[in-house]
């Protein structure tokens, strides 16, 4: 399986501002001296020596990530902003089909999906997969005239609304899926990939609870994971000032990851007010945290656009 980030932030899309863009230059430009200019190759190894923070962004668009199986069909998890640049890669591709898991309706989870190209292609095929009945009635809703102008009855007739049920798993294309329901406001269902013996977690809009780490219902979608895409959004002082907001901190997340055995957590769902100094101090934080612990076992990485894995 081949997993890409294409939209790593929560509740809005936070585009890079400018002066956010100025105080990176001017931080760069801080730094260098005139043994860095000399040669191409001195520019490079500068280039190379800056902070991540510094050098790359985390991206500004909301929730989306594009997986491939073996037979590289296509896998999307939700809807944010971030599947537009992806339906750019796709979306002259005749006869695509793609499967969208939807893990629940806030509008930062399906607002891109207006703008996802292959929609409005007659050959695409796409399959929807949602634990919510209304599932169908809802996509189609935010593409009512008066919120967009293009009603989804004009995309696509190859469209196709599966309800899944909680638990249950289910196969598409030789990949195992599970589902299981977690605390967030008008509920959000997390989703397992399973091929070959690796699995693959994308856990969003979710707070973890007291008794989550020892939920036996929780075993066949969190247990032993390779890598789990997991909503972190806050820090930990926000954790406890936005109890029961439907979201988690780092801290919890690293001990609910080392409590089902996972290999690698994402750090996901980036707060739209944290600049990206910030959301790299976060990570910083939650390596210290883990290696604060006797378990060596857990990797912590930052979700951010653009990057992939190789399960």
């Amino acid at each position: 399986m081949k997993v890409e980030f294409w939209g790593v932030r929560g509740s809005l899309p936070t585009p890079l501002s400018p002066d956010q863009l100025l105080s990176k230059i001017c931080a760069v430009v801080q730094r260098i001296t005139p043994a860095d200019l000399e040669s191409s190759d001195s520019r490079e190894r500068f280039v190379n020596s800056l902070p991540a923070s510094l050098k790359s962004t985390i991206g500004g668009n909301t929730a989306c990530v594009e997986m491939l199986n073996k037979n590289n069909t296509l896998f999307i998890m939700d809807a944010g902003s971030g599947i537009r640049p992806l339906g750019k890669k796709y979306g002259s591709v005749k006869n695509l089909v793609c499967h969208i898991f939807i893990s629940h309706f806030h509008w930062d989870h399906i607002q891109g999906l207006p703008f996802f190209d292959p929609i409005y292609n007659p050959s695409t095929e796409i399959h929807f997969y949602s634990c919510h009945p209304d599932c169908e009635k809802l996509l189609r809703d935010q593409m009512e005239y008066c919120y967009f102008p293009v009603p989804l009855s004009s995309c696509t007739k190859n469209m196709h609304f599966h309800i899944v049920k909680e638990g249950e798993p289910f196969v598409v294309d030789g990949v195992t899926v599970n589902t299981k329901k977690m605390f967030h406001p008008s509920d959000s269902y997390s989703y397992s990939f399973e091929e070959d013996g690796k699995k693959f977690v994308y856990a969003t809009d979710l707070e973890i609870q007291p008794g989550d780490s020892n939920d036996g219902t929780q075993t066949s979608v969190f247990s032993d994971a390779d890598v789990l895409v997991l909503d972190s959004q806050y820090t930990v002082e926000e954790g406890f000032i936005k109890e029961s907001w439907g979201h988690s901190t780092f801290n919890k997340g690293i001990d609910f990851g080392l409590s089902w055995g996972v290999k690698n957590i994402y750090l996901f769902h980036h707060d739209p007010t944290y600049d990206d100094k910030k959301i790299h101090s976060i990570l910083e934080s939650a390596r210290w945290y883990l290696d604060y612990g006797e378990n060596k076992s857990l990797n912590v990485h930052i979700a951010s656009e653009g990057t992939s894995i190789t399960l």
